[in-house]
């Protein structure tokens, strides 16, 4: 486990988190000394996009007056806050932070690129990795799907009492967007964690329909 801070916040980087990016970057079919270079290359590339987008949601909340710390962990990560308690305007604020910085890292990237293009083959890959994992990352995230930020947003705009209505639109979105990406991209590993949302928004749409 790897310790550290970075602007006074606090951050841990769990040995799962590495693993993960080795998986997602294609480590089954990793056979050449190429391949393996792409690999770490993608996990560098995560690593960075993934704390910006944490970052994103641990500095705003600090700015609220909160006290943060970020984890990064399987498939992703969290920014933990305490000390404050907030309202719906600055939740939303805190959850909309991380992908919209994440965003602006692509779109930085993006130029970056288009101002160097004398980069070697293994250069254009890493800044081509980071700009479409920041993209990617930052649109999953923003589905209107609890956990996910833009589920939280959602939650947040709707309030306490239209839980149901989130819960719902967990679900459906869930669903669809996981099959749309099965359906893009063959993969099931994302459709997985979608269909886990799902099923934990409809346990909880039990709950709610009791009380």
């Amino acid at each position: 486990m790897i310790r550290f801070s970075l602007f006074g916040i606090p951050i841990t980087v769990q040995p799962f988190f590495w693993l993960t990016l080795v998986i997602l970057g294609g480590a089954n079919g990793a056979d050449t000394r190429a391949q393996i270079l792409g690999i770490g290359l993608f996990v560098i590339a995560g690593f960075i996009s993934i704390l910006v987008h944490e970052l994103g949601h641990a500095l705003t909340a600090r700015r609220f007056g909160a006290q943060t710390h970020i984890a990064l962990i399987a498939f992703g990560g969290y920014a933990a806050y305490s000390g404050v308690q907030m309202t719906r305007r600055q939740s939303f604020l805190i959850t909309a932070a991380g992908p919209a910085i994440q965003i602006a890292l692509g779109f930085a990237v993006l130029l970056l690129a288009r101002a160097l293009p004398n980069l070697s083959l293994y250069g254009d890959h890493f800044l081509g990795t980071l700009i479409w994992i920041s993209f990617a990352w930052a649109i999953l995230n923003l589905l209107p799907v609890l956990p996910l930020d833009g589920g939280r947003m959602l939650e947040s705009i709707l309030g306490p009492k239209r839980i149901k209505i989130t819960l719902w639109v967990t679900i459906i979105t869930a669903i669809i967007a996981g099959l749309a990406i099965h359906e893009k991209t063959g993969s099931w590993v994302f459709p997985i964690f979608l269909g886990m949302f799902a099923w934990q928004a409809f346990q909880q749409l039990k709950e709610e329909n009791w009380r």
